[in-house]
């Protein structure tokens, strides 16, 4: 794995979307946290967003957020499992260039110690499209904080090794 050296200082630009079709900004508690704790790590949140679960609405504003140079990193959270609406990774898979399919089993196999088989029902997922990171959360403020704390948060570390998704997000 080859890509130009960063500075270890870097911080990103990260999008935050809550995909829920009752969630608002006073009760979007999963969206609140993902972006108190990017902005605790130092980085800027470059957008916020709510979207009713609808694909077509979902990759309208993803998409926008992949052709903004200046969105490193986009956070779904909500979408994710088998209801009738929840259609965030149909939405999103085809705009991914590269899927990282460690990034769901990863999440699958951490949330399984804390939440034990239920986690089999999470279709978490991650991909880059035009050097933006998209990673895909379950919609609990709970799985948002695993997928944060446990995964995301380091990838997002420019000084982390052996390795990061910095260098790929940043020109």
């Amino acid at each position: 794995m080859s890509h130009a050296p960063v500075d270890k200082n870097q911080k990103l630009n990260i999008a935050i979307l809550t995909v829920s079709d009752t969630r608002t900004e006073e009760n979007d508690t999963s969206g609140k946290y993902l972006v108190e704790a990017l902005q605790e790590d130092g980085h800027t949140l470059a957008d916020k967003a709510i979207v009713i679960d609808d694909k077509y609405l979902l990759r309208a504003k993803v998409s926008a957020w992949i052709a903004d140079p200046n969105i490193h990193v986009i956070i779904s959270t909500g979408g994710t499992g088998f209801a009738g609406r929840d259609s965030t990774p149909e939405a999103i898979a085809p705009l991914l260039d590269k899927h990282i399919d460690g990034f769901g089993e990863m999440f699958r196999s951490i949330s399984y110690e804390e939440i034990g088989s239920s986690t089999i029902q999470s279709r978490a997922l991650a991909g880059i499209a035009n050097r933006t990171l998209v990673a895909c959360l379950p919609g609990s403020t709970g799985a948002c904080k695993t997928g944060w704390t446990k995964l995301l948060k380091e990838q997002l570390t420019a000084s982390h090794t052996p390795c990061n998704f910095v260098g790929y997000l940043t020109k």
